[in-house]
This record gives C-alpha cells, structure tokens and sequence, in this order.
C-alpha cells in the first residue's frame, strides 16, 4: 500500500529547540503538501496568494497566515515577500479557546504589526545566533509564546462556551481522530454518551450544518487532501476513509465535492483551482 507520507516539504521544519524561521524567498515553489508542524506566515511586501485548504488567500503587507498541522497548503511563484516561523505541536499553547474553526488569517495595521513584525524579526536573529543549548532553546521557545500571545490577542473571546459549544467541541475532538473510521453521527453519540439529537441540535447551533453534514465534510475535506497532496490511488484513499468500494467513495466524493475523484485530483495538480463548491470554503 502506498505510503501516506506527502511530497516533499518546501518550508523549513522545527528545528532543535522545536522553532525555526525562514524567509518565502527561499521556499521554492511546489504542488501541494501538508505540512505536519504549525506554520505562522507574514507578508512584508508586494502582493500574491496562499492556497490553504484549497482556499485562495491573497496576502497583502501585514496579512498573517496561520497554517496547522495537516492542512493542505500551496505556495506558487508569486511577487510576495514574507516571513515564515515554523513549530512543534507542543508549542502551539493554551491561549486558543476551543472553536469550532480557530482563526486562521487576520490582516495586521498599526501598532499590532509592529508587534508582530518586530516578534518575528528577533526569532530569525536568535534562530540564527543560537543554535544549541537549554538556554537557547528555552529563549526561543519564549520568543514564540510570546508572538503567539500577541496573535491570540488579535481575536476577540467569545466569552465561555454554552452547553451547546460545549457538546460540539467534544464532537469535534472525537471527529477529528475517528472520521477515518466511522461516518455514522450514531457510532459518535454513543462514544459521548448522548442522544443523536444532541448532537444535531448542538452542531446546527454552532454551524448552521446538521451533525451529519459536519461529518461528511470532514470527511470530504480529508479526501481531497489526500487526492491533492499525496500518491495514494483513489481507491486507497476511499479505503482510507472507510469505504471498502470505490464506486461508493466515488458517489460520496462527487455528491460532496461536485466533481469525481479523479478530476478534482487533475485539477490540483494542473493549477490548484479545485472547483470546491464555496459554500464549503471558509471566509477570509
């Protein structure tokens, strides 16, 4: 069976003390990948654009980027010049409240970018001046939760979840590490000991989707990273996802993503542009 591994990385990995840095420029253009380690991305200069998750983000001076572990991400040969610092999962903190989608993209001005200009700006000197030791890796390992402070900072808190938040936070978390396994919204109810009403009830609240619908988009979200980002056959992935036959993953696929596995598999290798109906994209 073919291996899950992606293709090669562009971005520089963690490195020593589980923190690097790097400069866009010296990322060389490629197809898409997912990285497995957090990515914080700044644009400095000129203009271009991102693809994370299949959605398209032009970037501007001051537009930040966050990209997580697993996501799929493209960056092409565009006129944008930015900063890139790269970290463990250990490293993430504990200032993100669980949200149904964690902020991904803010646009910085004013006193805000400066910060964060100037928290990454003393990353890439300390990354580069200090290359070993507990010392060294405890400042680095500073430097970032602090930049990481300021970034969460930059949102407003929402306040304490409801009951209702509460319950789909749990459905996401199992969601998250057992969609590969199960798409009934039964097999996750009993998981969390409550009624499939719930479950429907609390995700219409939080998303507006049935609990069915959350699922299927999961799923359908990491087909397509899969198609786009890795050389499984279709058939492997849908086996992947639980569907034993691929005319059945081919059904799912095409019902969920408006097109067949296949061709959306074409048309992320040819120029990104998934056909991914936009209802199913996040907002900028």
């Amino acid at each position: 069976m073919t291996s899950l591994a992606t293709r090669a990385t562009p971005l520089i990995p963690p490195g020593w003390a589980g923190v690097a840095t790097c400069a866009l420029g010296e990322v060389q253009p490629s197809g898409p990948w997912r990285p497995p380690y957090h990515a914080l991305l700044l644009a400095t200069a000129g203009h271009g654009a991102v693809e994370v998750d299949f959605e398209h983000h032009t970037c501007r001076p001051g537009t930040l980027l966050w990209i997580r572990p697993g996501q799929e991400l493209r960056i092409g040969a565009n006129g944008l010049s930015a900063s890139v610092v790269t970290f463990d999962t250990l490293l993430a903190g504990d200032h993100w409240p669980e949200r149904p989608e964690a902020p991904a993209r803010w646009q910085l001005q004013g006193e805000d970018e400066d910060a964060v200009i100037t928290e990454f700006a003393q990353l890439a000197v300390d990354c580069e001046r200090h290359r070993s030791g507990p010392v060294a890796a405890d400042l680095l390992r500073h430097q970032l939760a602090v930049l990481l402070l300021r970034i969460a900072l930059l949102t407003d808190d929402p306040g304490p979840l409801g009951a209702e938040g509460r319950t789909f936070a749990r459905f996401r978390r199992r969601l998250e590490a057992s969609h590969p396994r199960s798409r009934r919204v039964e097999d996750y109810a009993e998981e969390m000991g409550c009624s499939v009403r719930t479950l429907t009830r609390a995700s219409l609240a939080v998303t507006g989707r049935t609990a069915k619908q959350v699922v299927d988009d999961r799923v359908a979200l990491e087909a397509r990273r899969l198609l786009a980002c890795t050389p499984m056959s279709v058939a492997e992935v849908g086996r992947h996802l639980g569907f034993p036959e691929p005319t059945n993953f081919g059904r799912f696929f095409h019902r969920e993503v408006g097109m067949s596995p296949g061709q959306f598999r074409a048309d992320a290798a040819t120029n990104g542009r998934t056909g991914v109906p936009a209802q199913r994209r996040p907002s900028d």
